[in-house]
């Protein structure tokens, strides 16, 4: 099995929830279809006291259904490490986003498949 960095950028993460792999404002019509084990790395050393950064996974259930939250993280605060999401296997119509509740905070990030 391959792996590779499937998406990947730096965002200024604002109020408005911001898709990863389609970079720019969320969606739930956008879903992305390429099926693959993914795994989300996010860079947010950028934070500091007083920030706070949603972390959203959408995914469909069946192709046919609606685009709902399968995961979801919210980070407060300082931080120095790298976030690294679950594995998670997407296939129907699967997003990414990222929030900030708290603050402007600047992100690099990889999404990362095996396929």
């Amino acid at each position: 099995m391959a792996i590779s960095e499937a998406y990947s950028g730096t965002a200024a993460i604002s109020s408005t929830e911001y898709s990863c792999p389609n970079d720019g404002t969320y969606s739930s019509s956008n879903g992305i279809t390429t099926d693959g084990v993914y795994q989300v790395f996010l860079d947010v050393s950028d934070m500091v006291t007083g920030d706070q950064l949603q972390i959203r996974i959408y995914e469909k259930c069946r192709s046919g259904d609606t685009q709902r939250v399968i995961y979801e993280a919210i980070l407060t605060g300082s931080m120095t490490e790298t976030w690294v999401s679950p594995s998670l296997i997407l296939i129907n119509g699967w997003d990414v986003t990222l929030e900030a509740l708290a603050g402007t905070i600047t992100v690099n990030w990889s999404i990362r498949k095996v396929a």
